[in-house]
């Protein structure tokens, strides 16, 4: 893959065997973040984790102290008192059955989040095949599968992410803005990293957290020194 010139004089700012301390690392990668748009500061997460196995899967939610930077729109399934509850929490489309073709004919996805109530996960269930390779799938693991809907929505919209291993065992998650303060988004590593330390399975032998990398959107990965965690 060939890079711009941008992208080359940023490289030679990282030395790749180098693993930095956190803030070292996130100082680096906000002086490497040069495009002219406000890139979204990434976290990779390779942990020795068997994700094919269900007592090593990782999953679950973390509130960012200082949100991610990004408006993030939500879709609640509710009925009831509960439809009201969502759209006074500031939901930004709510429904039920109504919006089932409009996602599998129409291909409306112009949401980030999806909230359930649970006695709506029937209908919830029946768009899995479209919701599910997208990771919008609500669950209760990540909180958005819940009665409290006012409590959910408030988290969503204050910076809560979800952390999933991928098909690589791979947690891939934004903690932040290159626009944000080196404070503010050591704020946000940290307690993405407790949270993820946190989460370690049980049932796992052998190193847990295999490497860190933080990167900005068009910038070089810089490694992070996993000894502290």
């Amino acid at each position: 893959m060939k890079h711009g010139k941008k992208y080359a004089e940023a490289a030679k700012l990282v030395d790749r065997a180098t693993f930095y301390e956190p803030a070292e690392a996130i100082a680096l990668v906000k002086k490497t973040a040069v495009a002219k748009f406000d890139e979204t500061i990434e976290v990779h997460i390779r942990t020795g984790c068997d994700g094919r196995h269900a007592e090593q899967q990782i999953r679950g939610a973390v509130v960012l102290p200082n949100g991610t930077g990004k408006t993030v729109r939500v879709l609640v399934f509710a009925k009831g008192d509960k439809v009201n509850e969502a759209e006074a929490a500031g939901a930004d489309y709510v429904g039920g059955d109504e919006l089932i073709p409009k996602i599998q004919n129409d291909g409306w996805l112009d949401f980030d989040v999806v909230v359930a109530t649970p006695d709506m996960m029937g209908v919830v269930g029946r768009l899995g095949k479209i919701l599910g390779p997208k990771g919008l799938m609500p669950n209760p693991k990540a909180g958005t599968v819940t009665m409290d809907v006012a409590k959910a929505i408030a988290d969503i919209k204050a910076g809560k992410i979800e952390y999933r291993l991928d098909k690589t065992n791979i947690v891939h998650v934004p903690v932040g803005k290159a626009s944000f303060t080196e404070e503010a988004l050591q704020e946000n590593f940290t307690a993405l990293m407790d949270a993820i330390v946190k989460a370690k399975p049980s049932a796992l032998k052998g190193q847990y957290l295999r490497s860190i990398t933080l990167t900005s959107t068009m910038g070089p990965g810089v490694k992070v020194s996993v000894a502290k965690f």
